[in-house]
């Protein structure tokens, strides 16, 4: 992956994230009530989010790579969340897929158009047969869009996450590639 890769749906545009989006990024991140399931702390200082913007523009480079857009609403040219893949492990011919969306843009089908997009993506140039999702068991949203995307549910690993100062179980979904209906 050279280039970054621009994707365009009918309302997004996943663009690379920029040291201009750190400011946004750090209020969807900073957001306790929608950050509840994302598997980490809420970010507390802006500077976060700016290492944030850099540690996903790192993952292109580093030996197990993956990719991170911005979700950007083209009718607004707001910056509305993030979504990507990580932890692609070639040989196994799989990855991980994350997402978050900020409060104000959700509820209309916007992180399913992105995740769907992304998903085609990294089927056709990720040389991918599997894609992995972790979520907590009390994010239906999150759950509901993974099965209404294809992802099947797997089981639940238990403990397998710490934020927010406890152990949280996780739901594992995946999607195979003769699976996804949607390339």
């Amino acid at each position: 992956m050279s280039d970054f890769p621009l994707i365009k749906t009918e309302r997004l545009r996943l663009r690379e994230l920029t040291p201009q989006d750190a400011a946004v990024l750090f209020a969807i991140h900073g957001d306790a009530e929608a950050m509840k399931w994302f598997g980490t702390d809420p970010l507390t200082e802006p500077r976060q989010a700016e290492q944030l913007i850099e540690l996903f523009a790192s993952w292109r480079t580093s030996a197990n790579p993956g990719v991170r857009w911005g979700i950007e609403d083209t009718a607004t040219a707001a910056l509305i969340g993030t979504c990507g893949f990580f932890k692609w492990n070639r040989g196994w011919r799989s990855c991980a897929i994350g997402f978050e969306l900020a409060q104000s843009a959700q509820g209309r089908g916007l992180m399913t158009e992105a995740v769907y997009a992304a998903v085609q993506w990294a089927f056709q140039h990720m040389a991918l047969n599997r894609i992995e999702a972790l979520v907590h068991p009390d994010n239906t949203p999150s759950l509901n869009l993974l099965e209404k995307a294809g992802f099947v549910r797997e089981g639940t690993l238990r403990q397998a996450g710490y934020w927010n100062g406890s152990h949280q179980d996780l739901v594992q979904l995946s999607l195979l590639r003769e699976e996804c209906e949607y390339l």
